[in-house]
């Protein structure tokens, strides 16, 4: 094995620490810092991971020092992508390894040390937790000058719990009393920040007990030695001073936000424990009362109206994962959210169904278009709905409002001048005999080259690209090489436009929250200069062009789809115009993937405003980057990685899916599935931290207090713990405020790990069996911590609806209590009772997950579905009204709650006749909601009822 490192990279340290401690027969190789490398001649500059690095001579492991003298031949890097300072392992195998924790692990593994679920946990916060605080408190230090903890900021709340696990269990290591990778990678993260224990607190004796032994021992001392020198320690402070500021903030100062500071790192003031003490006082009074909308729901005046949609789904296919997470998925919570704020909101979407993908696909199924789109038009709704998005609708575009309101805006454009008339060059495939439409056709990008460029953009650099200018173009349906064809086109005049759409952005920007992607991809639109967009195309599938000469073509799809919000709210409510033609009263919200931006912030932006006629424009445009499957794309047809129809034949719950997909939210870069970390944030975050928390919180109040929540006397510290859980619930609405969606669900995970550590802490397991004062404060203890569970419950519901649902079942929460609330209160004061509470998560396990992995990875693509319909096909040319998503979502929660009980019933033993006349109301509540969707009740079955 071959082991690239940096002396002076603090990465290196953990990995060349573990091959020692797992005496790993690794070649260390020691490449020159970035900046070295590019002031050679021909060098790449610091970073890029090109040029010639100039390792110096590769030594086997042990000695680790890099040897004197004149630097020898240099080898070649691991990887062309590889930056020096980036650790790289390459196997025998000639695989190569780039993450420091994956490096670390293979080398413990290799010696024989399977690792835990504690090991996995810690090497999880080390990742996630721990780096981004070190990173900012090394970068503070070697560049600011700052010392130890004095840079360290957020540190000390990390040290802390590092402090709490190793006195708890009281071992001498993190996973146990084994020195593990664990020890190493956190141990390696630390080192450079803290030098020594002497920075620690005399309170924090465990940890300084663990670091002193793990900096003594001699493969991490002589790690220490080797890559953290003086003279590289110069190197790579100068190094630093190249660089912008860590990541967070880096996001910070793009989204021009003010830095928040961390609820659980700032110290408390007086003023907000007394005024967490008052709110808590006045239990219920301090909660706002819930806001019951009309229906259909219209803008009411005086209050905060809010408009979501989420980017159209095309028709042609089944969405995955990063489909989900990208548009619906991050619309619906934030739509949640907006709801129990008690805004006024409505959230609208639907399938997009015109254009030449949807030719295509019914070419492919022996399908009329209609027929296509009515097919995948109820799989999409049936996925969401598995998902639980709560749309106000979910319609579609191939209705006559499409058609009334597009030619209606097209009309006005006409009128006002904002149309240009010209032939172009198009694209014509004599094998298919058609025009291509520019999703059609794919080539050599003319901007950078990327080889697999769309007719219409490319997802690498992000430029519009017109298809005739795409380098060997081919068809995309039968990879032909097409020829060009003159065609008469109709354009809409961006450039005449651009002087009413650079104000408005402006305005937009100014006073509407903008993703930090979304404004730098329309500025590079805006810089790069707008240039008159083509919006007819030679097709049939499509809403008609009104205007001699063009009647044969139809209007191109993104000029059309978004047109498709109007129309779906038009068949949703007859008053559309309030929603969409009331920018003085309305907030609209936009979400989608950042290759839809330029359409969303540029041409839909620049229709509206031509057609002048007071349209509401959105104000927000909240978009995500890409999530991406392990270590590649979700590909339909090579059956890799989890598509929607898919995800319920896993076995795991829609919520523990809606969860991770939000916790991995791709916000300011892209992401990545991974069955693994699924694994491991299910067992970690949802089973061990918040479920165990919420579960204990009950289970006292059951065990202990008869299913009463008892007396409550508060203390000095408990008094803190609200004003803590305030703050974090003050974050967690400024965050969500934001659309900050994924770091909001910190807040609540952050919440859960407070009242793990309050529970634990206190011990009130132990203080019911003592004397009275013991006993009222095991009181004082349990109704707090089911109260913390109350208000969990709320701010859960936006991510998880059904375990939010099952909470409320379970302690037995009041609806009018059922609200969000800018302030933490008694909820479930003394004498409430609460119900049978049971566990709301279960473990995964690693030979389930890895069965997945491998029915995922590739191989299992899936038939295409039988043409039929599963409901009756409607009359050519009408519109299948869509199932009310209003009552499918109450019914999925009446389901949801009346299994709890079932469940309940079934863990306490009770009567088989009571158990019998529960388990008949759900199967009713079933068949309700099987009607409800348009499936038949019939083929509802019993768990464990089947047969094999």
């Amino acid at each position: 094995m071959r082991l690239q490192v940096a002396a002076g990279g603090p990465a290196a340290l953990k990995v060349v620490a573990a091959a020692q401690c797992a005496a790993a027969p690794v070649r260390l190789c020691w490449s020159a810092p970035a900046g070295e490398a590019a002031a050679g001649e021909g060098g790449a500059t610091h970073g890029t991971g090109g040029g010639d690095p100039r390792h110096r001579e590769a030594a086997p492991c042990p000695p680790l020092r890099p040897p004197d003298g004149p630097a020898r031949p240099a080898e070649q890097p691991l990887s062309p992508l590889c930056s020096p300072w980036v650790p790289a392992l390459q196997l025998d195998s000639g695989a190569v390894l780039f993450s420091p924790n994956a490096i670390c692990q293979y080398f413990f593994l290799a010696g024989g040390q399977e690792p835990t679920d504690l090991t996995n946990q810690w090497l999880e916060w080390e990742a996630t937790e721990l780096q981004p605080v070190v990173a900012a408190a090394l970068y503070a230090q070697l560049v600011h000058g700052k010392k130890g903890l004095e840079a360290a900021g957020a540190l000390g709340k990390l040290l802390a719990y590092i402090e709490q696990s190793l006195s708890g269990r009281g071992t001498a290591y993190l996973a146990g009393d084994t020195k593990s990778v664990a020890d190493v990678v956190v141990w390696g993260a630390l080192f450079p920040v803290l030098q020594d224990e002497a920075s620690l607190s005399n309170e924090l004796q465990a940890l300084r007990t663990w670091f002193q032994s793990m900096t003594l021992s001699e493969a991490c001392r002589k790690a220490a030695d080797s890559v953290l020198m003086p003279e590289r320690l110069l190197e790579f402070k100068s190094y630093l001073q190249k660089q912008p500021p860590p990541c967070l903030a880096m996001e910070r100062a793009t989204s021009n936000e003010p830095e928040e500071e961390e609820a659980s790192e700032r110290a408390l003031t007086e003023e907000e424990i007394t005024a967490a003490a008052d709110a808590w006082a006045r239990g219920a009074a301090a909660l706002p009362k819930p806001w019951h909308p009309q229906k259909p729901m219209l803008p009411v005046e005086g209050m905060r109206n809010v408009l979501i949609t989420s980017a159209l789904p095309y028709v042609n296919n089944v969405p995955h994962l990063g489909n989900i997470i990208g548009c619906v998925l991050s619309a619906d919570t934030f739509a949640r959210y907006c709801r129990l704020r008690n805004w006024n909101t409505l959230y609208v979407c639907g399938t997009d169904e015109y254009g030449t993908a949807t030719e295509t696909k019914a070419v492919e199924e022996g399908l009329t278009p209609r027929e296509i789109c009515d097919k995948y038009n109820a799989i999409h709704a049936d996925i969401y709905r598995w998902f639980h998005i709560s749309f106000d609708y979910f319609g579609r575009t191939t209705t006559p409002h499409q058609t009334a309101i597009a030619q209606d805006i097209f009309q006005r454009l006409l009128a006002r001048g904002f149309l240009l008339q010209d032939t172009v060059e198009q694209l014509q495939c004599e094998g298919c005999q058609r025009f291509l439409a520019d999703r059609f056709v794919e080539g050599i990008c003319p901007f950078c080259s990327y080889e697999e460029a769309r007719g219409d953009q490319c997802d690498k650099c992000g430029k519009l690209i017109n298809a005739v200018e795409l380098k060997k173009p081919q068809c995309k349906l039968c990879r032909g090489v097409p020829v060009v064809k003159p065609t008469q086109h109709l354009f809409l005049d961006l450039p005449k436009l651009e002087e009413q759409l650079e104000p408005w952005l402006e305005r937009s920007w100014t006073t509407g929250d903008w993703t930090a992607n979304a404004r730098y991809i329309t500025r590079s639109w805006i810089r790069d200069g707008l240039k008159p967009r083509c919006i007819t195309r030679d097709l049939k599938w499509g809403t008609p062009v009104p205007l001699d000469g063009f009647r044969d073509k139809v209007f191109y799809v993104w000029f059309d789809a978004p047109i498709g919000y109007l129309s779906i709210t038009a068949n949703y409510t007859d008053q559309w115009e309030r929603w969409w033609k009331n920018p003085q009263q309305v907030e609209l919200y936009n979400f989608m993937a950042k290759d839809n931006v330029p359409f969303h912030s540029v041409i839909f932006p620049c229709s509206l405003l031509g057609a002048d006629d007071n349209y509401t424009l959105v104000n927000h445009l909240i978009a995500t980057e890409y999530l991406n499957y392990e270590d590649g794309k979700f590909s339909k047809s090579r059956g890799v990685g989890v598509f929607g129809d898919m995800a319920k034949d896993t076995g795991i719950p829609a919520d523990i899916w809606r969860f991770y997909l939000l916790y991995l939210r791709p916000e300011g870069q892209d992401s990545a599935f991974s069955w693994s970390d699924l694994m491991l944030k299910n067992n970690s975050e949802l089973l061990n931290n918040l479920g165990n928390f919420i579960n204990r919180a009950g289970m006292f109040v059951c065990k202990f207090f008869g299913g009463i929540v008892p007396d409550m006397v508060l203390t000095a510290d408990d008094k803190r713990l609200l004003a803590r859980v305030t703050l974090e619930l003050r974050q967690y609405h400024q965050l969500l405020e934001k659309v900050r969606i994924r770091d909001a669900l910190r807040c609540i995970l952050s919440i859960s790990r407070h009242g793990n550590q309050y529970i634990q802490v206190n011990e009130p397991w132990k203080r019911i069996k003592g004397n009275v004062e013991d006993r009222q404060r095991a009181g004082t203890v349990t109704g707090v911590a089911v109260n913390m569970a109350s208000l969990l419950a709320v701010m859960v519901q936006p991510y998880m609806p059904s375990v939010s649902v099952a909470i409320q079942g379970q302690l037995c929460i009041p609806p009018e209590c059922f609200v969000l609330s800018p302030v933490f209160t008694c909820t479930l004061p003394p004498g409430h009772r609460v119900g049978a509470v049971s566990p709301l998560f279960q473990k995964l396990e690693n030979d389930q997950i890895e069965a997945l992995r491998k029915r995922f990875g590739g191989g299992q693509a899936k038939p295409t579905p039988p043409a039929s319909d599963p409901v009756p096909a409607p009359a050519s040319g009408s519109v299948v009204a869509p199932a009310d998503p209003q009552l499918i979502q109450e019914l999925t929660e009446q389901v949801a709650k009346q299994g709890n009980h079932v469940r309940q019933l079934k863990a306490n033993k009770a009567e088989k006749a009571q158990v019998d006349s529960e388990v008949a109301k759900l199967l009713e509540l079933k068949k309700q909601l099987a009607l409800a969707e348009g499936k038949s009740p019939e083929i509802l079955v019993p768990k464990g009822k089947r047969k094999k």
